[in-house]
């Protein structure tokens, strides 16, 4: 699986029914793509949080990966997107669709497509689902579930179709960026509780002046 295929997400959105459907993320692919992206989404940020509390003992290159992630954010080569005060559930379950469809497509072929693009065209095509509580979200996805899973598996087919014949663009302008101290205060605790050998110090980086 490629790593745009991991997350190439251009919203903060929190991606519950994927990880549900087995689709869950390695640290190292998640950092990968936060380096690619220069950016870290709250979903990404959860999914680390949730490997490393689950987690009885992160492997050397899991720990590897963390460490480039905090070097990233004290540099802002990597910052992070504001958590949101409510979430649209159709967003997750098109994410959901759109990961697995593409998985299969390259798997199968030599492509590398583009999740985020893919789901944003669908999504644009699809009502809205808003929650402000785990309860009505539960709500949005049964009933989502059960009256639009095949207008969003449509849409969702229809945007791989474009996306496929589209050409690359080169250099896309990603959105708006935020703040990583909470990330790396986070990662660094955590790291400090689990790691013996842990420096919280950032690498020198000849290329940063003090």
């Amino acid at each position: 699986m490629s790593p745009t295929l991991t997350l190439k997400l251009k919203t903060g959105i929190f991606i519950n029914d994927a990880v549900e459907r087995g689709s869950i993320m390695s640290i190292e692919k998640i950092v990968e793509q936060a380096l690619q992206d220069g950016y870290l989404t709250p979903s990404m940020e959860a999914e680390v949080g949730r490997i490393c509390n689950t987690a009885s003992e992160l492997s050397i290159e899991e720990y590897m990966a963390l460490d480039r992630l905090m070097g990233a954010l004290l540099t802002g080569e990597v910052v992070v997107l504001p958590r949101k005060q409510f979430i649209n559930v159709m967003e997750e379950l098109v994410l959901s669709d759109v990961i697995a469809r593409v998985a299969e497509i390259e798997a199968a072929r030599e492509v590398t497509l583009d999740v985020g693009d893919i789901a944003a065209y669908a999504l644009n095509r699809l009502p809205p689902l808003y929650a402000t509580t785990e309860e009505g979200a539960h709500f949005q996805r049964a009933k989502a579930k059960e009256q639009l899973q095949d207008l969003i598996s449509a849409q969702v087919n229809e945007a791989i179709a474009r996306n496929l014949d589209r050409p690359d663009t080169p250099n896309p302008t990603a959105l708006g960026k935020s703040s990583g101290n909470e990330v790396l205060s986070q990662l660094t605790t955590w790291l400090q509780a689990n790691a013996t050998n842990f420096d919280p110090q950032p690498q020198y980086n000849p290329n940063i002046s003090s």
